[in-house]
């Protein structure tokens, strides 16, 4: 005896779309609705069962699993809280009500009123009264025990994704408990939330190639923002003294598994503090923010278990160089020493790095790997720090700090460079690096110069990636997995 032939999706649509056209010729056309009369959501119900029980509610959500035969119906209902059981019988609802429910399909969005009680079983449940379809499903869902498995639809159809895979819609969920945490914190310890422009003249502030547009009515090229930096240190130049702003960024870079080309930066500056001040605050952030949204200090990342509640680590980018690749930079004195060991220690470097240069390129080739625990990187070359304030003790060194956690940077923070005609400098240096064919290198902000000419208070200021965080503290293997809509290549290419 042969098998039956499995209906094709296109069979399953039109059946759908056949009874669409059914509802709309009885006068139902679920697409006609305009709200519900939703009074209680599942998770309450679920929670507060001696509460609710025999009280009737009215739940609405999407169907996502129907059982039972003849005049009693079991399904599951789902809203954006958690599930619930409803349960219908032909003699409750009625012939014509009753045959209505028996053709609701997987997706379907549906309102039910009826009483809370609970199953033989012992299931949380609704015995429905009265029932209605919100909206019609006209596609079919994935296949109920394989879910939607396949990475890069889930991608591109994250929407799909929230509705098959519960652990996708909570990171989700936690992402956004991530944010809000961040910004109490922040609130209450005096930062004021801002706005600063995306589409700017001068993308600075940052080592990163930006997107170029242009603006049709004033017929100028702009670009998209690379930071957030110097429109918030004009702030604290006008008073403003604690500010912070959680807004996209835009990077002309690749893509992978921590890299996206537009993604959510933290930026905050406070004035009268330095780097000192900015290391307190990030340690008491994530510490804070960890407990708030986990209920724990202690994070698992891929097997790996870090510890936010010990005092985080804070060592030199010299001594991090030193203790893991055996080369002391103290004692490299020039460029061409710093050329020539690099050579030695097979460390690839470009014509125009400097000694400084080749001193972060030996942090990533050695140590960088090594920050597994919450650790503070400090005191990083002038060469790379365009935008810092020098160690007076040593000019060729900067007071910044790079937090890192599992091996990547967590953050970036800097005693903020207040010094106009220093700052002047820096921009020439950078712009001779454009020159050399650095596209990442800044170029002179001159409306930037002048706020500093105004004078602006000696200042600690830090970024911290969000998209990152939430990958720590959900435990999630690439950047795109929390990123409800990552950039993703077009189709027709």
């Amino acid at each position: 005896m042969s098998k039956p032939q499995q209906s094709s999706t296109s069979d399953v649509i039109k059946v759908r779309y056949e009874k669409l056209d059914a509802l709309k010729q009885a006068g139902r056309d679920p697409f006609v609705i305009t709200t519900s009369e939703r009074d209680t959501l599942t998770e309450d119900i679920q929670n507060n069962f001696e509460q609710f029980e025999n009280k009737t509610v009215c739940v609405a959500g999407r169907l996502l699993s129907k059982r039972g035969k003849g005049k009693v119906s079991f399904m599951d209902l789902y809203d954006r809280t958690g599930k619930i059981q409803i349960f219908a019988k032909f003699d409750d609802l009625g012939e014509e009500e009753y045959g209505f429910l028996k053709k609701w399909d997987i997706g379907d969005i549906v309102e039910v009123k009826g009483f809370v009680f609970r199953t033989q079983m012992g299931e949380v449940s609704i015995h429905a009264q009265a029932v209605r379809l919100l909206s019609k499903s006209l596609k079919p869902l994935p296949e109920k025990y394989h879910g939607l498995t396949n990475t890069d639809l889930r991608y591109r159809q994250r929407y799909v994704d929230l509705i098959m895979n519960p652990e996708v819609k909570d990171t989700f969920v936690k992402r956004s408990k991530i944010i809000a945490s961040i910004r109490r914190y922040l609130d209450s310890q005096g930062f004021m939330e801002v706005e600063t422009p995306m589409l700017v003249a001068n993308a600075g502030g940052a080592s990163a190639r930006p997107f170029t547009t242009h603006f049709n009515a004033l017929d100028e090229d702009l670009k998209l923002r690379i930071s957030l930096e110097l429109y918030l240190k004009r702030l604290i130049v006008g008073g403003l003294e604690r500010v912070y702003e959680i807004g996209r960024v835009f990077r002309n870079e690749g893509v992978d598994t921590r890299h996206n080309p537009e993604f959510t930066l933290m930026e905050l500056y406070q004035a009268y503090t330095d780097y000192n001040g900015m290391m307190d605050l990030t340690e008491n952030l994530y510490r804070h923010v960890a407990q708030e949204v986990l209920g724990t200090t202690k994070i698992t990342y891929n097997g790996v278990e870090m510890d936010l509640g010990k005092p985080f680590e804070r060592i030199t980018m010299l001594d991090a160089v030193k203790k893991y690749s055996g080369v002391d930079f103290n004692e490299i004195h020039s460029d061409e020493e710093a050329k020539a060991i690099a050579k030695e220690k097979g460390v690839e470097f470009e014509d125009r790095h400097k000694k400084g240069d080749i001193l972060n390129l030996f942090f990533e080739e050695y140590a960088e790997e090594h920050m597994i625990q919450p650790t503070f990187v400090m005191d990083h070359p002038v060469e790379i720090s365009p935008l810092t304030k020098k160690k007076p003790e040593n000019p060729e060194y900067v007071e910044r700090f790079e937090f890192f956690m599992n091996g990547w940077e967590m953050a970036n923070a800097y005693s903020e460079l207040n010094d106009p005609i220093d700052q002047r400098e820096r921009f020439k240096a950078q712009e001779a690096l454009l020159a050399q064919g650095d596209e990442e290198a800044n170029t002179t902000d001159e409306d930037f110069l002048n706020a500093l000419e105004i004078g602006m208070p000696p200042t600690g200021g830090i970024g911290f990636g969000i998209d990152r965080m939430t990958m720590l503290l959900t435990d999630s293997a690439a950047i795109r997995d929390v990123l409800l809509f990552p950039t993703m290549k077009s189709l027709d290419k």
